[in-house]
């Protein structure tokens, strides 16, 4: 509703409100919870507290949830009242309106209420009329606290001083939009009361559904004051429709009714499923007794209700409900009873922090035509947004549970029970939470997704309409008896596939067959009709055909249609009952043996890697010996010949030669290894060759194809020309469009150079058809698309799903591959024992054993190299040359590598010895020069004391 318009019918109430006094007078609607305070607590630091505060409340009285939550209400006042410490000493006052249904008398209601000064108002029930009273508390800053409203559509942004206490709409939609998925149902049918509530109610559920590639194929709005003719009439279109799976969003006035009805019409029976939002638990919970035919049209529906855990808080008012009416207590009531104890909280802080109850002069208004509207009764309560924002801030636990706001203004832990209505109740068949979806436990409430268990059953048993447990289909074919519209393509070429029956309007093929045998296995059957598509003369295009039936122009395209990308984003396609791919075909020759056949197992470039391995290991190999071993020393002819037989000896794992290194041992298990693997590569290679026939393309893929400039040729009207293009890169001049099989042939046999084409590019079936007969052409290469046939449907067409699974049927049991011998004739080539050219051995294939002796090789010359450097400068010393000669280091050096390590040793210990000597007969005449010097001077001593005697 606009906001003018709003303000118009506010002028309305005015003029009635002041000019004919009738809403001061009458007031036997009017119900006062007041309970007499007692002296109000003093406090130093903020302003006394008020005696008296002030709530209203608007319910209807003639619902059964306005029956309870008025109970409900009241009994939370007096027990706030009652608890001194909540408000220290403040009263609630509640002033319960009745709304007699009526949107204006509510409206009327309000706007008492904005005189009286209230500072909360609680209620309506109704949607519809909370959006027009949102207008109001708006303007006048007064919070609007509801337990009932829960249209999606009351947002935070558009009306600030709305708050819903309990959950919005929009999560239940959620769980009923996961409950359809879980289920595979696409489609739905929606019943609702054509109001706010309803509608916004029911647009949140296609939203849901959306997200799941589900829809609402068909909304059916019911007048809020429809008759139970007017509901007859809306269920008698829905009975037509496709969709078996009903979703009612009402509200308890009219829900029985729209149950009574459908059972009337036999709509509660086996097949149809009916899922309502928690309107229906609510009537079960509330009302002591229903009538024996109400019970007996609820049997088999699903229904939500909110999920409230147990807890001491939840027991005691249980306890003291009973004590209050013989009425049955639900979510609503006790959703009820909790607003009054957040509103208390609130208020409570709002004394708190220093706030008072104080109001000012209503807004200044004028009208349309500038006139000033008298709205002086009206007053603005000054302390409004910062008790809104106290509200907002509550966190407590009540008997719903943790009660507490998100930035949004929602409950925090949006949870349900799913719920199966059985005789007189109802059992729990699962829960949902916002966070955790469907689940079978209560455990996983609330619970992050990545947390929970994999388990497929998210839901238990159900006992659905009709008193059946195996799960309904969700859709049958229109009441109307249309016939389904199925385009089949008229093919010119490959007719083993689809062809038209001349004379008749009947089809045969390997499709049609398939189409029918799946028809005939579902459990139901459908009138459908074939209509030709295509001129006769060429194939048709098949992408067309699939956008026809995008169009509506057809129902479904039975046909050999492969399913790719640009064909899914329009229309729904079935199991693949065939598969298929892009292949290449080639004319090929055979190959005769020949002398020199003995090289091909290897190309030219691994031959020649592996004869310089040979002699590259066997040169490794001699240095790594030549020092210590004898049989890889001698004269320069011998040792070269040594080595070139040593090294290819190793081929046959005959070399007599012993290693007395262990680098060189090293190197040679590993280089056995690598022949073993070579050897053992070509035998395998060589023995196909010489005892299988083979045959020879010079095309060896689509690799080589698409290298070549040649051109290529392609089924007419195919993807394939698109596909070559676009992702192949092949340019469009290349290719050629072909029609007939014999067109295929001529082609092929011309070749490129007589106008005809190297190679065909095609699906693999019309390749196997095409070759049934023509030997002297092979599919070379390997597929290089991987795709299927399918039946293309309308989208969201539940027949595409049953199709999938007659399919699957067909497969299973083996029918499906008998249908395929019977059209599609094995090739007579195969029997003739050739076999396609198999690639020649290359060198990538042997890439890794040659780096790993390549390594190999250069660690223990690498090791070896050290060796020798340390021994030389040990030895460095050795007499080694030639007397009368100074030869160079490297000289010197390269003489130390070429000599045998044993003489080496020998000449070094001879030297030691030989130093050893020396420095003995240095020493020992060393010592006797000493003695003689002593001698010496005692002679010499002993003759001059003889002269001076």
């Amino acid at each position: 509703m606009a906001v003018n318009q709003v303000w118009g019918l506010l002028l309305l109430v005015v003029v009635v409100v002041f000019f004919n006094g009738c809403f001061i007078e009458e007031k036997r609607h009017c119900v006062q919870a007041h309970i007499p305070g007692s002296k109000k607590l003093r406090n130093a630091s903020f302003p006394s507290r008020p005696e008296v505060v002030k709530i209203g409340s608007i319910l209807t009285f003639d619902s059964i949830i306005g029956k309870a939550a008025k109970i409900a209400l009241e009994a939370a006042v007096e027990d706030v009242n009652s608890d001194p410490t909540v408000l220290n000493g403040t009263k609630l006052e509640l002033t319960i309106h009745d709304s007699n249904s009526s949107g204006l008398v509510s409206i009327m209601e309000a706007l008492h209420f904005m005189e009286s000064e209230s500072v909360a108002l609680i209620g309506p029930e109704s949607s519809s009329l909370t959006h027009t009273i949102s207008y109001v508390v708006k303007e006048l800053q007064i919070p609007l606290v509801s337990f009932t409203a829960t249209d999606p559509t009351l947002s935070s942004l558009q009306f600030p001083f709305f708050v819903r206490s309990t959950h919005s709409d929009l999560f239940q939609m959620a769980a009923i939009a996961d409950i359809i998925e879980y289920y595979e149902w696409r489609q739905v049918v929606a019943i609702y009361i054509d109001d706010d509530h309803g509608r916004n109610g029911i647009s949140s559920l296609a939203d849901q559904l959306a997200s799941k590639r589900s829809k609402i194929s068909h909304k059916a709005a019911i007048n809020p004051d429809a008759t139970r003719g007017d509901i007859q009439d809306v269920l008698l279109q829905v009975s037509s429709m496709e969709s078996r799976v009903i979703v009612v969003h009402t509200s308890t006035k009219c829900g029985l009714n729209i149950l009574d009805v459908a059972q009337d019409l036999s709509m509660m029976e086996s097949g149809y499923v009916w899922i309502t939002t928690d309107w229906l638990s609510t009537i079960i919970d509330i009302s002591s007794s229903l009538p024996t035919r109400s019970i007996a049209s609820m049997q088999g529906v699903i229904t939500l209700q909110s999920y409230i855990k147990d807890s001491e808080i939840k027991s005691k008012f249980i306890m003291e409900w009973e004590n209050l009416t013989k009425m049955g207590l639900s979510t609503y009531t006790l959703y009820a009873y909790d607003t009054i104890w957040l509103l208390a909280r609130a208020l409570d802080d709002f004394f708190h922090q220093g706030g008072n109850i104080s109001f000012s002069k209503g807004p200044e208004m004028k009208d349309s035509q500038g006139r000033l509207l008298n709205l002086d009764s009206f007053s603005v309560f000054n302390g409004g947004k910062v008790l809104l924002e106290n509200i907002l801030q509550v966190k407590m636990n009540g008997t719903t549970g943790p009660i507490e706001f998100t930035s949004d203004k929602n409950l925090v832990f949006p949870t349900f029970e799913v719920l199966n209505v059985m005789d007189t109740g109802f059992k729990t068949v699962g829960y949902w939470s916002n966070s955790s979806r469907l689940s079978t436990s209560p455990e996983t409430l609330n619970s992050n997704l990545s947390n929970l268990s994999s388990s497929s059953e998210l839901l238990s048993g159900v006992i659905w309409p009709g008193e059946t447990i195996k799960k309904p289909r969700g859709w049958v074919l229109p009441k109307n008896g249309k016939e389904l519209k199925i385009g089949v393509p008229t093919r010119v070429s490959f007719q083993d596939l689809v062809e038209e029956v001349k004379g008749t309007d009947m089809y045969v093929g390997y499709s049609v067959d398939v189409f029918i045998s799946a028809v005939n296995v579902l459990p139901y059957s459908f009138p459908y009709k074939i209509y030709t598509y295509g001129d006769g003369h060429n194939n048709p295009d098949y992408t067309d055909l699939v956008s026809l039936v995008n169009a509506g122009v057809y129902d479904a395209a039975v046909g050999d249609i492969a399913i790719i990308t640009n064909r899914t984003l329009l229309a729904d396609f079935t199991q693949p009952f065939i598969e298929s791919g892009l292949v290449v075909v080639a004319p090929v020759r055979r190959l005769s043996s020949g002398t020199w056949d003995f090289f091909r197992p290897f190309t030219a470039e691994l031959w020649c890697v592996i004869g310089i391995f040979f002699l590259v290991v066997g040169a490794v190999v001699w240095i790594l010996e030549h020092r210590q071993n004898d049989e890889f020393r001698g004269t320069p002819r011998q040792q070269v010949v040594t080595t070139l037989w040593f090294s290819f000896s190793t081929l046959f794992f005959s070399h007599k030669q012993n290693l007395m290194s262990g680098l060189g041992r090293f190197v040679l298990i590993i280089w056995l290894f690598v022949v073993l693997i070579i050897s053992s590569s070509y035998t395998a290679s060589l023995t196909s060759i010489l005892t299988i026939q083979k045959l020879s393309s010079p095309i060896e893929g689509i690799d080589s194809l698409k290298l070549s400039k040649d051109r290529i040729g392609y089924q007419q009207s195919s993807f394939v020309r698109n596909y070559l293009i676009e992702e192949i890169g092949i340019s469009e001049s290349r290719l050629v469009p072909l029609n007939l099989p014999e067109d295929y042939e001529k082609a092929l046999n011309d070749g490129p150079d007589n106008g005809g084409v190297v190679a065909i590019v095609d699906e693999r079936p019309y390749i196997e058809l095409f070759l049934s007969t023509r030997c002297q052409f092979r599919i070379v290469g390997q597929d290089f698309t991987r795709t299927g046939w399918g039946f293309a449907f309308q989208r969201d067409s539940p027949l595409a799903m049953d199709m999938s699974n007659a399919i699957l049927k067909l497969s299973e049991t083996g029918e499906l591959e008998n249908i395929h011998k019977k059209w599609l004739r094995e090739s007579a080539c195969n029997s003739q024992g050739t076999e396609f050219s198999v690639d020649r051995l290359k060198l990538k294939r042997f890439k890794g054993l040659f780096i790993i002796i390549g390594l190999a090789c250069f660690l223990a010359l690498l090791a070896y190299l050290l060796l020798v450097i340390y021994k030389y400068t040990k030895h460095k010393q050795d007499p080694i040359e030639s007397p009368g000669t100074t030869p160079g280091r490297l000289q010197t050096f390269i003489s130390f590598i070429d000599e045998k390590e044993d003489l080496v040793n020998t000449r070094s210990k001879k030297r030691l010895r030989q130093e050893s000597s020396l420095r003995s007969n240095r020493d020992i005449a060393s010592l006797n020069g000493y003695r003689s010097t002593q001698k010496e001077s005692s002679s010499i001593t002993i003759e001059c004391s003889q002269r001076e005697d």
